[in-house]
């Protein structure tokens, strides 16, 4: 499919955002170890979280559709799942299997479980040799690549130093840990987004955290919940970034999840001249959620790196769309994690960038794209890759002439009504 994107005058309006893809996941995925029903409102309507559903369906959990954005998942316990009788299809999502592979270790049964082919092209290793000391027998394609065949059973707990940053990695073992003898403790060289052990504390269960070690005791049980999942500011930034670059824009995001590990990137371009405001703030889900709202300004640009990657790896795309309209333009380092995700993000990034006529420095590590550039209507390539044709489509509002993006129904990965709240909110 391919969407075409002109060059729009300003965005405005008022939009309440699809659930966290992230939190979506996370409380799904507890939802079915917990004891007692478990319901999620504003459950991110997303495919990668539909594949968590199909994936807990399969191992016996009961699940129900409510209404267009709730979910009621009927859970059974830490002993509860069921063998399924076909293997489980984690579609393109890299949190389902991965969180699940966490679960999956500690049960009695052998699963298989694959995707689609990005997904089979990216690395398990970082699951594999945590929860494999931990008891489990996994065995993967070259060792490292789905599909995955995991046998579970009785889990010891591990003391394990994570090599790379990463949310999804701590997710699993923390999930494994669930189901382990002992106590679980994790050592992160920089800290991740912390929804998993927000939301294990919202289902009662106890988890300690102290700087960048985490530790969980086995054998908890976790007891069901009512619930509502904040907008996904990763969704977010794709209109923050439009409102922020687009003349005589205003918009307003309601109920945006603002984790101190996710709101990164608001933080990242206020320091750069950016108009984001704070109008209202409460709790959801253990979150803290508020409305913002977003007005025209001048960016400066500069550098992000080390620590901050981590905080903003979803969100890299539309920053690099964004540092070709900033005065100084913008350094990304230490990002070599893109080259794995559903596309090689920097290769994907780099090669579109330059057909939209853009100045761009490719690093093994990430790029550097040079400021105030003028943009010219391309054909763009989404290699398949949701982040990367929801970025374009917010650069084909800057350029001159007709943005054409190749494949742009991969957006509905992770924000299926993408393209249409963004032309409600455009004015060409």
């Amino acid at each position: 499919m391919r969407t075409t994107i002109t060059r729009a005058k300003k965005i405005r309006g008022e939009v309440q955002l699809p659930g966290d893809k992230s939190i979506s996941h996370r409380l799904a995925l507890l939802g079915a170890v917990a004891e007692g029903k478990t319901i999620i409102n504003n459950f991110a309507t997303s495919q990668d979280c539909q594949s968590t559903l199909s994936c807990l369906r399969l191992l016996g959990i009961p699940i129900e559709i409510t209404h267009e954005t709730g979910v009621s998942i009927g859970g059974k316990g830490l002993e509860g799942l069921t063998a399924s009788k076909e293997a489980l299809d984690a579609g393109n999502s890299g949190s389902t299997i991965r969180m699940l592979s966490g679960i999956l270790s500690g049960q009695s049964f052998v699963t298989r479980i694959s995707g689609d082919d990005s997904l089979c092209r990216r690395p398990m290793k970082r699951i594999i040799t945590p929860l494999t000391q931990m008891g489990a027998k996994i065995h993967a394609r070259e060792a490292n690549f789905p599909p995955l065949s995991i046998e579970g059973g009785p889990l010891q707990a591990i003391q394990y130093t994570l090599p790379v940053a990463s949310a999804q990695v701590k997710s699993a073992i923390l999930l494994a840990g669930l189901f382990a003898e002992g106590e679980t403790e994790l050592i992160e060289p920089c800290a991740t987004r912390n929804h998993t052990e927000l939301a294990l504390k919202e289902f009662g269960g106890e988890v300690n955290v102290h700087a960048n070690v985490i530790s969980l005791k086995g054998r908890q049980r976790i007891h069901g919940i009512h619930t509502e999942v904040p907008g996904d500011i990763s969704s977010a930034a794709f209109f923050i970034v439009a409102a922020t670059l687009l003349s005589h824009s205003e918009i307003i995001l309601q109920g945006v999840g603002l984790n101190p590990g996710r709101r990164t990137i608001v933080d990242l371009l206020q320091k750069m001249g950016a108009s984001i405001e704070t109008l209202e703030q409460w709790h959801r889900a253990g979150e803290p959620v508020g409305d913002l709202r977003i007005r025209s300004a001048a960016l400066k640009g500069g550098k992000i790196s080390g620590e901050q990657i981590p905080q903003v790896i979803d969100e890299i795309p539309i920053l690099a769309v964004l540092a070709t309209q900033t005065h100084e333009g913008l350094e990304i380092r230490d990002a070599e994690e893109l080259r794995i995700k559903e596309s090689d993000r920097i290769k994907s990034l780099v090669e579109n960038l330059r057909a939209l006529g853009a100045t761009v420095e490719e690093f093994k590590d990430g790029m550097f794209v040079a400021g105030r550039q003028s943009l010219q209507g391309s054909l763009i390539n989404s290699y398949g890759d949701h982040r990367i044709a929801m970025a374009f489509a917010i650069a084909g509002l800057l350029a001159q002439g007709e943005t054409v993006i190749e494949g742009s129904e991969c957006a509905a990965v992770s924000f299926p009504n993408f393209f249409e709240m963004l032309s409600q909110l455009t004015v060409w």
